[in-house]
């Protein structure tokens, strides 16, 4: 599965985010906004195989953007890192990888960005499993720029469309994302 072409990759991952974490009924979202249906990414990136095509796919999404460092926001991101970094360091060119914590610890160093040291001379790409409004991409930037750094991209699985990357634009940060909310609600 190393070898296999990106539009592979992205083919699968559709096929097993579509039938294993898309769900239509009543609910409610951490924006707090109502919504028909729910994407619960998470039950794709936490297994081997999303993990890995997660990886492979976020790498090549945001590869243009020559990145050294890829992190995101706790706990959407958090598996696609691990695979991310180590799609990195398969194809030879390996990121630093960081978390973003809610809030900073009580403890220790009271960081609130865990991972290696980053610097304003990292290019930095932000990621998430799911965007809605951009809180959490939002949260991360504001993160980022308290130690004077900003993103060169946030990226993300599916783009619910409902103004994360409206948010983002107003913060003068590009949004990009692998799928839409609307390719899941084809029928």
């Amino acid at each position: 599965m190393l070898n296999t072409s990106v539009g592979e990759c992205k083919k699968r991952l559709f096929e097993i985010l579509k039938t294993q974490a898309f769900f239509k009924g009543d609910f409610t979202l951490s924006s707090g906004k109502k919504s028909s249906y729910y994407l619960d990414a998470r039950l794709v990136t936490l297994s081997a195989e999303g993990a890995f095509l997660c990886g492979k796919l976020i790498r090549a999404l945001v590869n243009d953007k020559n990145p050294t460092a890829i992190g995101g926001p706790t706990l959407g991101a958090d598996p696609m890192v691990g695979a991310v970094g180590t799609v990195s360091f398969l194809e030879g060119r390996p990121v630093k990888t960081f978390i973003i914590r809610k809030e900073a610890k009580g403890h220790g160093k009271g960081r609130m960005i865990e991972g290696p040291e980053l610097k304003e001379t990292d290019r930095i790409v932000v990621i998430d499993d799911v965007a809605t409004t951009g809180k959490a991409f939002l949260h991360s930037i504001d993160a980022l720029a308290q130690d004077g750094l900003k993103p060169v991209v946030c990226a993300c699985i599916i783009d619910r469309q409902d103004g994360a990357k409206e948010a983002l634009a107003a913060k003068g940060v590009e949004f990009v994302s692998l799928f839409t909310a609307a390719e899941f609600l084809k029928d």
